[in-house]
C-alpha cells in the first residue's frame, strides 16, 4: 500500500528584515532594539501614540535616517548587505526604484507648484527615463491606478484637496512598481468619507498588485482595515506584535489593551 508523504510547509523568505534598530537624538531615545520582518505581499501595521518611535522606524526603512545600531536588508536579486552601509547615491537610487513612500504631510513628498503628472514623472526621471511620451503615459497610468481624476492630472497639488494630494503621492510612490510601499499616517487630517475612499484605494492596490506594505498610524481602525500583522510601539520599543486579529481581539500587553479599549 502506497503511503503519502506528510504535508510540508511552504517557506517564504521575508522581503524585509530589520534587526536591532536603536537610535538616540542626544539624550532622547527614539528607538530601542526594534526588529521586524515583512513577507512578500504582506501588510505590516505599526501603531502607537505620538512619540512612540513608529515614524522614526519608517524613516529608517526609507533610508532617511541611519540608526546608531542595527541592520536592514531587502531580499531582492540586485540588493545585498546592510542597506544602512550604502552611500548617499546608492540610497537615493534604491529608494527611487524599489521603495515608495506616502508621507502624512504631502509637502514632504510633492512639489506643490508643479503639475500632478509632473510630480509622478519626477520619480521616473530619477530612475533614468527621458522620453516625454513614456513619462506622460506612465504618469497617467499611475494616477489612474491611485484613482486620481485624470482630467486634473495637470493641476498642481497646491490646488487640490488633501485627499487628492495623497492620491498624487500614492501615484508617485507606485509609478515604478516598488517592492516595498511605506505609508506614514496616510489618512490623518482627512474627512472621514475621504479617509474611507483612500483606504479602499490602498486595499485594492494591495490586492491587485500584491505590494508589500508597512503602514504607520495612530488610528487602529486604519490598521485593522489594512494590516495582516501588527506591531505596537511605545517609548521607542516594540511592546507587542502578532497577527492583526489576534492582537486586536486578545491584546496581551497592558498598553495594547489600553489602545484597543480606548478605540472601542
Amino acid at each position: 500500500m502506497k503511503t503519502m508523504d506528510a504535508p510540508r510547509l511552504v517557506k517564504t523568505r521575508p522581503l524585509l528584515t530589520a534587526q536591532g534598530l536603536s537610535l538616540n537624538y542626544g539624550s532622547v531615545q527614539a528607538m530601542r532594539n526594534v526588529s521586524a520582518t515583512v513577507f512578500p505581499g504582506e501588510v505590516l501595521g505599526i501603531v502607537g501614540e505620538s512619540g512612540s518611535g513608529k515614524s522614526t522606524f519608517l524613516r529608517c526603512l526609507n533610508l532617511e535616517e541611519t540608526p546608531d545600531t542595527g541592520s536592514y536588508t531587502l531580499d531582492l536579486p540586485d540588493v545585498q548587505g546592510n542597506l544602512f552601509d550604502l552611500d548617499r547615491y546608492a540610497r537615493r537610487m534604491l529608494c527611487a526604484t524599489r521603495i515608495g513612500i506616502v508621507y502624512q504631510n504631502p509637502h514632504l513628498g510633492l512639489l506643490m507648484q508643479h503639475s500632478s503628472s509632473g510630480n509622478v514623472a519626477e520619480r521616473l526621471l530619477v530612475a533614468g527615463e527621458r522620453r516625454f511620451n513614456v513619462l506622460r503615459d506612465k504618469a497617467r497610468g499611475a494616477l489612474d491606478a491611485s484613482e486620481f481624476p485624470l482630467e486634473r492630472m495637470d493641476a498642481p497639488p497646491i490646488d487640490l484637496s488633501g485627499g487628492m494630494q495623497q492620491r498624487v503621492q500614492l501615484a508617485k510612490a507606485i509609478a515604478l512598481e516598488p517592492a516595498l510601499l511605506l505609508l506614514d499616517e496616510p489618512t490623518t487630517g482627512l474627512d472621514v468619507s475621504v479617509q474611507a475612499l483612500v483606504l479602499d484605494t490602498l486595499k485594492r492596490l494591495q490586492q491587485d498588485r500584491q505590494i508589500t506594505m508597512v503602514i504607520v498610524s495612530h488610528d487602529l481602525g486604519v490598521i485593522r482595515t489594512l494590516a495582516d500583522r501588527v506591531m505596537v510601539m511605545r517609548r521607542g520599543e516594540v511592546v507587542e506584535a502578532g497577527l492583526a486579529d489576534q492582537v486586536f481581539q486578545d491584546p496581551q500587553h497592558a498598553y495594547t489593551q489600553q489602545l484597543v479599549h480606548a478605540k472601542l
